[in-house]
């Protein structure tokens, strides 16, 4: 059945710009359609071409875009990747988005967006991003404005291996309709793999927010920017490629119940475009054993297409209440259905992997029911420790080995052992480069930094220092690091004496916890140069930290809460009040796993 023409035989063009026309504007939404108007309309009045020349009846009135609000709160990036996502389709669709960060959230401008998109991580067990730590906790207080007319809809991620699997975005979702704003589209949960599912969710929302269509005459906002550019290349980027190891190195010494690896990669076809504070990703595979003990288990030793599935595709550590109820509903085992009806899974789950439910519940299993059970492996982000200026096409990591037992099981982490046990000078690796544009140096190189990085979180410091020593940066550089003992496990002592040596650090304070009966961490160094620390604030300074989120950030946030009370003779408030503001002004930044 052939479509009726839109365009009459006498419109000024040939048969053939008709049909051409008619194929194009035959399956146009009305969005853009006005988007087409609006846009020939433009041309027109570049060109010096009177309006009525581009239309035989008067134009209808312009239709401002609707404006919709896209906040994120993020840790490793993802959440800020998906609001640009959110941000260029609602663009396409007639809105006229607003990206907003957490961290740079002012309460007070939210009973106003209208229309809110809220896409938040999830951080360690069930607390929010660090760099959102502040706004979350004003919407959450009693101090919180009401959200009357605000339509919403939140996209939550997370990790089914925690306990509180995407409580950050769980509790954004009540607490908006709590403040009387209502709810546009439904949550949706997401774990590691979520980009498929994501994707499905953002057109969903957007659908569900979008105004009442435009009249086709109207004008739609149009973002005019160059194609291509910088989110092109971004997305370059994220493609993974392929590098060799040239260097394997254990930092700690063989008395050390420690084992760092200092790993060099380089690349063929050159270094992508990295910068210091960005982290690289890597593709591990599984441990070889672990793999033969759940093939084993489930009778589909035989399967080596399954084989290798388990050994580089699939997660085969996570455990978790889903992994769970998957199982007992792809293998339709009864014991484990009363387990998960019992509601003892989740105490039960703690420190156990999949190997564990598999031998608790024997079962002869297919390759599609692994398949159903288990997720995608996914990459692990380690931070950079090195300057491309001072490396060329290499780039360097530093990893610690994890290794652990629990329920009379020997555990490891999945990439770390990877590396330490595996990977040696040679071997291949799949990696991709993770930009993280929130852990910077200063862009005035004039500008003193203070770095707090213990154990494997001083490795972005390492590539702070590279870069400040090729750059021949003025600004000083003052490093506090710690780890368990000052003869085995100093990481890259040898290269911090040579920085001092030739002024690209400045200043070293070293916490070695277990070399005296007292434990002494790199918090309580920054207690004793209290004024110190404080001087260089208040010259300008930038603070980082880098390490464990649980305790140590939190620990030195602390510290330098402490320092201004004590120097500057403020109240906790205050203190905390002058804290948050360097963080406002990106002068405090954290890199926290």
């Amino acid at each position: 059945m052939s479509k009726t023409a839109l365009l009459p035989r006498t419109a000024p063009f040939g048969d053939q710009e008709r049909a051409h026309l008619d194929a194009a504007l035959g399956t146009a939404t009305p969005i853009q359609r006005a988007w087409l108007t609006g846009f020939l309309a433009g041309l027109d009045a570049a060109a010096g071409q009177p309006a009525a020349a581009t239309a035989a009846a008067p134009a209808a009135p312009p239709k401002a875009a609707e404006p919709l609000t896209i906040l994120f709160a993020s840790e490793s990036g993802n959440s800020e990747k998906l609001a640009s996502d959110v941000s260029k389709l609602a663009r396409k669709q007639g809105f006229k988005p607003k990206v907003v960060d957490f961290a740079e959230l002012d309460l007070a401008t939210l009973p106003k967006v209208g229309k809110l998109v809220a896409i938040a991580a999830t951080w360690g067990e069930g607390e929010p991003p660090a760099r959102a730590v502040r706004a979350y906790g004003e919407l959450m207080g009693d101090g919180a404005p009401r959200l009357d007319g605000v339509e919403f809809g939140v996209l939550a991620l997370g990790d089914t291996s925690y306990a509180e699997f995407c409580a950050i975005g769980k509790a954004l979702d009540a607490r908006f309709e709590a403040l009387g704003a209502k709810r546009a589209y439904d949550r949706a949960d997401l774990d590691l793999d979520f980009e498929k599912p994501a994707a499905d969710w953002i057109k969903g929302a957007l659908k569900a927010l979008a105004p009442a269509e435009a009249p086709a005459g109207n004008v739609v906002a149009v973002d005019f920017r160059a194609a291509g550019g910088e989110d092109e290349e971004a997305e370059l980027s994220r493609e993974p490629v392929v590098v060799e190891v040239i260097d394997h190195v254990n930092l700690n010494s063989s008395r050390s119940d420690k084992e760092t690896i200092h790993l060099a990669l380089e690349f063929e076809d050159g270094a992508p475009a990295y910068e210091p504070g960005d982290s690289l990703e890597i593709f591990p595979e599984n441990d070889p054993q672990l793999v033969e003990e759940i093939l084993k288990a489930t009778g589909l030793s035989g399967d080596e297409a399954l084989r290798k599935a388990l050994l580089a595709e699939r997660d085969i550590t996570t455990l978790s209440p889903t992994t769970v109820e998957r199982f007992a509903k792809a293998t339709g085992h009864a014991d484990a259905q009363a387990f998960v009806d019992s509601g003892e899974v989740k105490a039960w789950i703690e420190g156990r992997h999949l190997i564990d439910l598999l031998e608790r519940f024997p079962a002869t299993l297919t390759a599609d029911h692994l398949t159903t059970v288990t997720r995608p492996l996914p990459p692990r982000a380690y931070s950079i420790a090195s300057s491309r200026k001072e490396v060329g096409d290499e780039v360097h990591l530093t990893i610690a080995a994890v290794r652990y037992e629990t329920h009379g099981r020997a555990r490891s982490g999945v990439a770390s052992v990877h590396v330490a046990d595996r990977i040696k000078n040679g071997a291949k690796l799949r990696v991709r480069v993770k930009p993280n544009k929130h852990f910077r140096l200063p862009s005035d190189p004039a500008t003193d930094i203070i770095m707090v990085g213990p154990g494997t979180g001083v490795a972005p410091f390492r590539a702070f220092v590279q870069e400040r020593r090729a750059t021949e940066a003025p600004g000083r550089s003052w490093l506090f690091f710690g780890d368990r003992h000052f003869t085995h496990d100093f990481l890259y002592q040898l290269e911090w004496q040579d920085a001092l040596e030739d002024g690209s650090l400045t200043q070293i304070d070293v916490a070695f916890s277990r070399d005296q009966p007292e434990k002494i961490y790199v918090q309580d160094r920054i207690d004793a140069h209290a004024a110190e620390v404080v001087a260089w604030l208040d010259g300008g300074a930038h603070f980082y930290v880098c390490g464990d989120a649980k305790n140590m950030a939190k620990d030195v946030h602390a510290a330098v809460v402490r320092a201004f009370q004590t120097v500057k003779g403020l109240s906790a408030s205050d203190a905390e009040a002058h804290v948050a503001s360097l963080e406002r002004a990106k002068r405090y930044q954290q890199d926290v796993y």
